[in-house]
């Protein structure tokens, strides 16, 4: 089991100048949902994601030798800009459970500025791109004082493994294309600690594929994804659901590595409104679908078999729809979306977003 516990990661505080460190990090788009945890932070079963390009959090990390002799994390948070005191606590919290990973936090004054280019905790993985941006600042910092991490594999799957303590669905954002979680016997070093990567396993189809957000609502979700993950606990179809995204990952993997379009959209059609009805069959139940939500992936439908143009939905915890389709359609599709679907969205708001590389320091 991996256990990244160093109590030797100590500065010499005397001898630390203040620094900073950025790193833009993507959203992802799970194609076969992660839904249901269990541990610290473990999924209930595997899932394999695309990872975004346009929706990507930035996050600056400032910080200096402590003034106060104590051990606490000392954090200043800003938002875009602004001091956001609900996310700072999450924050403080995040960081205090891994001063046994990075016991130097303790030692440090820190200032951290982020800020999203879509709106946040509205359904679109706004904690996968902020997480997963944060814990490559840690890392980032690890290697710069320790000379520990670099290697790019063993700093990836650090930050991956340091990402899903944050939130689950961050440990995928490390990767650039795609990226699998969860441990699954056709996977080889897949694991239910960190994420792996897919570029490699993918068809070139898929490295290249649009996924056009549009925003229903950018309201914040009346039930946060991690009070959704833990009503999975009493949910009749729970145990169903695992064992079906188990088979459907299987079949998805195949598609994925051959380029086959077909099977993959209905995938993701199939696991996205699986997602929202695990969501309805719970008790209590709720819906995070709006009508404009509905009435936009009928619309897909219905242009897919007018056009035969492999365009697909997918919808992660929320009401807003992933629009996915690949590079050749473009010119086709866009239009339609514009005259079609962009009436239904808040303000007729979207973001053209497509699969991409991965995280960058900046």
């Amino acid at each position: 089991m991996t256990n990244y516990v160093n109590p030797n990661l100590i500065l010499e505080s005397s001898r630390l100048e203040p620094g900073e460190v950025t790193w833009r990090s993507p959203s992802n788009l799970a194609i076969v949902k992660y839904w249901g945890k269990h541990g610290q932070q473990l999924p209930k079963n595997p899932s394999i994601s695309l990872t975004l390009s346009s929706a990507f959090t930035d996050t600056k990390l400032a910080y200096k030798p402590k003034e106060s002799g104590d051990t606490a994390i000392s954090l200043k948070f800003f938002f875009h800009e602004e001091e956001n005191e609900p996310f700072r606590k999450r924050i403080v919290n995040y960081l205090e459970s891994l001063k046994d990973i990075f016991p130097f936090l303790g030692q440090l004054d820190i200032t951290i500025r982020s800020g999203n280019s879509f709106p946040h905790s509205s359904g679109i993985a706004s904690s996968a791109s902020a997480m997963s941006a944060l814990a490559l600042c840690l890392c980032s910092m690890e290697d710069r004082f320790f000379g520990t991490l670099d290697d790019d594999a063993e700093f990836d799957k650090k930050a991956s493994f340091v990402a899903r303590l944050g939130s689950g669905s961050a440990c995928r954002s490390i990767y650039p294309a795609a990226a699998l979680w969860g441990e699954y016997a056709g996977v080889p070093g897949s694991s239910d600690l960190f994420a792996v990567p897919m570029k490699d396993n993918i068809h070139d189809v898929f490295r290249h594929f649009h996924d056009d957000i549009l925003i229903v609502s950018s309201k914040p979700k009346k039930v946060a994804s991690s009070a959704g993950h833990g009503l999975m606990e009493n949910n009749p179809f729970a145990e169903v659901r695992y064992a079906d995204a188990r088979r459907r990952l299987q079949f998805l993997l195949e598609a994925m590595n051959k380029g086959d379009l077909d099977t993959f959209g209905r995938i993701a059609e199939n696991e996205a409104l699986t997602l929202h009805g695990l969501m309805m069959s719970g008790n209590p139940s709720y819906i995070l679908m709006q009508p404009a939500t509905i009435s936009i992936l009928d619309r897909i439908r219905e242009y897919r078999k007018e056009s035969g143009n492999p365009v697909y939905f997918s919808l992660d915890a929320g009401p807003n729809v992933h629009v996915l389709y690949p590079e050749d359609v473009i010119h086709e599709v866009r239009p339609f979306i514009e005259e079609e679907l962009l009436p239904f969205c808040e303000e007729r708001t979207w973001l053209q977003d497509w699969v991409g590389e991965g995280p960058v320091e900046l």
